[in-house]
């Protein structure tokens, strides 16, 4: 069941243009806008500018990798009441590295290949505020 009731705003943090492409595409395919962050650094300055709905995270990225920023906007979030959904989004989905995802902050991860349907629930989750 779908409940979606919203378009999201949704920061893309990923250094690899064709993952970035593929994603924007499926993004676009279920009528949410977003943005493109090259790496950690600017998807913390973006976010930080910016109302977005959830962000969606690679964690190897050069400058600042997805669990350095994670940590960043999470400790800006402190004492805000605010909780901005973080999405990992990555090949590196051996059990511990989702350990090490959710005690960084992140709410959820989604392994590569991203799944279109798999993204589409995750997604369906923020518009619901599950996160």
């Amino acid at each position: 069941m779908e409940l979606k009731t919203k378009t999201l705003k949704i920061l893309i943090a990923e250094d690899n243009i064709i993952n970035q492409k593929i994603l924007k595409t499926y993004l676009s395919r279920m009528k949410h806008s977003s943005i493109i962050a090259n790496n950690g650094k600017e998807a913390f300055d973006i976010q930080k500018d910016r109302e977005l709905d959830c962000i969606l995270m690679d964690i190897q990225m050069p400058e600042m990798n997805g669990l350095e920023a994670t940590k960043k906007i999470r400790k800006s979030e402190n004492g805000s009441g605010k909780h901005l959904p973080i999405i990992a989004v990555t090949s590196n989905s051996f059990y511990n590295d989702r350990e090490d995802f959710f005690e960084a902050g992140m709410d959820e991860y989604i392994p590569k290949p991203v799944d279109f349907n798999l993204l589409k629930s995750v997604l369906n989750n923020v518009a619901n505020n599950i996160y």
